[in-house]
């Protein structure tokens, strides 16, 4: 018991996890699409999703509790629907991410392009693509230095935007404060809530968490406020200190800066060398996340067959480069990311629906409402892939 208890994390170091799983390179492509589409009534936005955020991870820490079993999405939604319900789930949370990481293929090859412009973006993309998962393939992952290096690189513009932001900031910049409507904001969870997923990773600390029951909601409360926080503050001053025309130009977040910034060369090549850092740390940890959790869905479809790892690197590859081949729009990858993992969300948490002993103690009160938030931004995220596809036609 003594040495199990020696392993045992405290609520810091959890919360630590939370914030790492969080915050990553998604928050860098929203401020544009925000901007454009709502103006500066997008960081309300933001205080929706936190509180959506906080309520599904409630319930899910309640499920990682009650099914400490693995393989997550699979495991919670068939207690309820069974193995077909358990592979749609899991398999649903899959395919969110690989479209999510043709997302960030397409930043990756936009931000290489700024320093390789005898290179064409799609190109860059591409042998990013093939790096990371030839690296995936031959067991290369990064190190426990490396990933507080990759938070470090992806603290670090975040941090710096806000503080020169808010130093050069204007009131006129604000006003009008909701130029497309309050409806657009509501709308704008779709976007927003793509900086926010990695969360589920901190609801799974059950097993290595001193005191869980007390600790892993106080660690899931603690990240989501204090990235909360740090996104509004991204948000809301990039916006406080830069014109709307700017964000219509549809330029990179460092080029924006640079135009509002013309002297500040050094801190706009720091802000795209930073940015491009945390875009590939991500991409590499989640092909390896994604790999893993295909070779576990594998064995779930196929109990008699072993998914072979290195095989399983190549297919979410080869996954990644059909979105990122295939899609040009980010609005729709903004929309199909959210509508698939909140998907998965929604077929776990209804599990906890048939737990007689949740209604009892009021956590399903928790549950509902954390399934009704998760329901408004499906919707939202379904409502723009149709706009989106009837535009196109």
């Amino acid at each position: 018991m003594a040495q199990q208890d020696a392993i045992k994390i405290g609520v810091a170091t959890a919360t630590i996890v939370g914030m790492n799983a969080m915050i990553g390179s998604g928050i860098f492509s929203a401020p544009e699409t925000i901007a454009r589409n709502v103006g500066p009534a997008g960081i309300l936005a933001y205080g929706f999703v936190v509180v959506a955020v906080w309520f599904m991870a409630l319930s899910l820490a309640r499920l990682a509790k009650l099914v400490p079993e693995e393989g997550s999405f699979y495991a919670y939604a068939k207690q309820w629907g069974g193995h077909t319900v358990g592979l749609i789930a899991s398999g649903s949370y899959l395919i969110g991410l690989i479209i999510a990481m043709g997302l960030l293929c397409q930043m990756a090859g936009l931000y290489l392009h700024a320093l390789v412009p005898s290179m064409g973006t799609e190109t860059l993309g591409t042998i990013t693509l093939v790096s990371l998962v030839g690296l995936n393939m031959i067991g290369v992952v990064l190190s426990e230095i490396g990933q507080h290096i990759l938070i470090v690189c992806t603290v670090f513009p975040i941090v710096a935007t806000i503080i020169i932001c808010l130093m050069n900031g204007s009131v006129d910049n604000l006003t009008p404060f909701a130029p497309f409507g309050m409806s657009n904001v509501i709308r704008a969870t779709r976007v927003v809530i793509f900086g926010f997923f990695g969360f589920e990773s901190a609801a799974s600390l059950f097993n290595v968490v001193a005191n869980p029951e007390r600790n892993v909601p106080r660690a899931l409360t603690y990240s989501i406020i204090i990235v909360g926080i740090l996104y509004t503050l991204f948000i809301g001053s990039l916006i406080f200190a830069t014109p709307m025309a700017y964000f219509a130009t549809g330029m990179q977040l460092p080029d924006i800066l640079s135009m509002r910034f013309p002297g500040q060369t050094w801190f706009v090549m720091a802000i795209r060398l930073s940015v491009l850092s945390a875009i590939l740390g991500t991409i590499h940890s989640m092909i390896w996340g994604s790999s893993m959790l295909l070779v576990a869905l594998a064995d779930k479809a196929f109990s008699r067959t072993k998914l072979n790892p290195k095989l399983s690197v190549v297919i979410v590859g080869a996954g990644i480069f059909s979105t990122y081949a295939l899609l040009k729009n980010m609005n729709l990858f903004f929309m199909l990311t959210a509508a698939f993992i909140i998907v998965a969300f929604l077929l776990s948490m209804i599990s906890l629906l048939f737990i007689k002993e949740e209604w009892k103690s009021g956590q399903n009160i928790k549950t509902v409402i954390g399934m009704a938030t998760a329901l408004a931004i499906l919707y939202f995220a379904l409502e723009g892939l149709v706009e989106e596809l009837t535009s196109a036609i």
